[in-house]
Parts: structure tokens; sequence; C-alpha cells
């Protein structure tokens, strides 16, 4: 028996590649799909050096309230490098009047920060130059530290539009109120 040889290719046209592909590597047959089974999720990114940093300056932040906190007879008192001491001096005589007040009495720490901030924004944005700020003695907190007055300064103190602020005389409201001169800007 005489071997048997295949037909004669059909001649392949130069120009198509992938007919040229398919007649050199002959038939080929396809296999089954493989099953991956179940993956596990990614993890969600996270900016785990942020998150650090924040809570690095959050404890120190906190670090530096503990130190040094106000008590309930303490005198509230800040300014500015660039305000004269004559203009703090005033304010603790009560000489400027108090265009706006808020009062932060019977107020959770939380609350009374939004307060604040949201007030004092608007009191600048209604062009006040002093407003007054009750904040209470802190007579009723529970381990004798005044939180609200301590939320209150350390606020105060940090922002910007903020040129000076004093405990107000007895007559406005004493060590439980303080007086606040904001700047224009």
């Amino acid at each position: 028996m005489k071997p048997r040889k295949d037909p004669p290719a059909a001649p392949l046209p130069e120009d198509d590649d992938a007919a040229l592909f398919r007649a050199a590597i002959g038939p080929v047959r396809e296999l089954p799909a493989a099953d991956t089974g179940p993956q596990k999720p990614r993890p969600k990114p996270a900016a785990r050096m942020r998150d650090l940093d924040e809570d690095d300056a959050r404890s120190e932040f906190r670090r530096m309230l503990d130190a040094n906190p106000l008590l309930a007879g303490d005198t509230l008192s800040y300014r500015r490098d660039e305000v004269p001491q004559r203009v703090l001096q005033r304010l603790a005589r009560g000489h400027y009047a108090a265009q706006d007040e808020l009062d932060l009495h019977h107020v959770d720490a939380a609350t009374a920060e939004v307060l604040l901030r949201r007030f004092m924004k608007e009191a600048r944005e209604a062009g006040a130059g002093c407003v007054r700020v009750i904040h209470g003695k802190g007579l009723n907190s529970p381990d004798g530290v005044p939180t609200i007055k301590n939320l209150v300064d350390r606020i105060l103190r940090q922002r910007s539009d903020v040129l000076a602020f004093h405990s107000a005389p007895a007559a406005a409201g004493g060590t439980g109120a303080v007086l606040v001169l904001i700047t224009d800007r």
C-alpha cells in the first residue's frame, strides 16, 4: 500500500498574516476552560502614613492640652504679636463693646466647637469687631476642669481671624465669658 498523500494546499495569499499563521501551526483543539474558583477580595487602599501622621498630631495636641488645663477661676488672655499690649488691657477693662454674643452654657464639647466656629465665621462676615463668648466657669464639670472654657481657649488661639481675647470684666461675665477682637479680613 502506498502512503497516502495529502492534497496540495490551496495557495495562500502573501498578505493574509492570519491565514499564514494558521497554515504554519496546523489544526488546533480548544482547551476546556479552567475553573479559577472563588478569589479573595483585594483590600481597599488606605493612606496609612496620613492616618499615622494625624494620630501623632492628635496625641501631641491632647498631651499639650492636658499639660496645663485652665481652671474655673483662671483668666483667658491672648494677643497676637502685632497687637499692642494696650489693646489687650483695654479689652480686659471692657472698653470695647461686644457687637454679638454666643452662649455655650449646657452644650457638650462637640456641639460647642461647631457652634463657636460657625459663630466666629458669621461674626467676621458681618463685620463685627468685638464679640462675647459665654463659656461658663465649668463649676459642674465632672473632673473640675472646665471643658468648654479650655475648648474655647484652644479654638480661639488657632483662628487666624482672632486678634486678641481676654476674659470679660466682672460685670460682663468675668471668667465665665471672653471678649474677642476679630480682624476684618
